[in-house]
């Protein structure tokens, strides 16, 4: 089976520091796939690379089997790829409900239109409204998203992906702030998406990685150290050496800024 995502020697340098060496591996088609690491070892390259907003040296990126390697961020969001940022990326001034509206219509080209039918537009916000529903926004629809937590942004922000109808979602450091509680319900959250839509994450909580994955690929300085099922790569000793070891060490790897 063709993967939703496949790299193949992916390589960028900046100046003479190289931040991706040969990278190479894939994720399959419903996969929950996570991108782990220590700060340096080039995750968040590899996902601007794969977003489209950084254009690599060398190798190439492949979309359900296409190659998207010199293709735009715009074009490869036309094709299904769609991800989020490290910092919610919403309009605080917009109520809730018109923020996954902006999303829809954005996706669907309805935004373009100079005079979209009041019949596509009930549509789409209907859909929107759907969305905000499989998330467990629907009562705050109304509200302003600055006034949501910061768990709720990361609620919204993945309705506004759904409303995107993607096949590949990117999540950058999802949980990043959040307090065990919220978590939790966004782990829970991204548990419960369509199986169907394949999932590729960088995340820094290794209880949410290994919880939620059902593939990891770790980097180290640019180049792939280990890859394979959670249990697989926690049980792999390079991994326990540089990343999962005991005493000092390991307090060392859970207190890194993994970006």
């Amino acid at each position: 089976m063709i993967p939703a995502l496949e790299l193949r020697s992916v390589g960028h340098r900046y100046g003479a520091l190289p931040a991706l060496d040969s990278v190479s591996f894939s994720v399959a088609t419903g996969a929950r796939h996570a991108l782990i690491g220590p700060n340096g070892a080039g995750k968040s390259t590899l996902f601007a690379a794969i977003a489209g907003t950084l254009r690599v040296r060398t190798g190439s990126i492949l979309l359900h089997g296409r190659d998207v390697t010199a293709r735009s961020e715009a074009a490869r969001c036309r094709m299904g790829l769609v991800r989020t940022f490290q910092h919610s990326s919403v309009f605080l001034q917009q109520s809730v409900l018109d923020n996954v509206v902006l999303a829809a219509q954005r996706s669907s080209g309805l935004a373009l239109r100079p005079l979209p039918s009041a019949r596509r537009f009930a549509e789409v916000r209907d859909d929107a409204a759907e969305q905000l529903d499989a998330v467990g926004l629907c009562g705050r629809a109304s509200a302003r998203a600055a006034d949501l937590s910061h768990g709720e942004r990361r609620q919204l922000e993945v309705a506004m992906v759904l409303a995107c109808k993607p096949d590949v979602v990117l999540f950058d450091e999802p949980t990043a702030g959040m307090s065990p509680a919220e978590t939790e319900s966004f782990s829970n959250l991204i548990r419960a998406l369509p199986p169907q839509l394949t999932v590729l994450v960088i995340e820094h909580d290794l209880d949410v990685v290994f919880a939620l994955s059902s593939s990891v690929t770790v980097l180290h300085l640019g180049k792939v150290l280990a890859a394979g099922a959670p249990a697989q790569v926690q049980a792999d000793p390079a991994v326990q050496a540089a990343y999962l070891g005991t005493g000092e060490q390991e307090e060392l790897f859970m207190a890194e800024d993994l970006t």
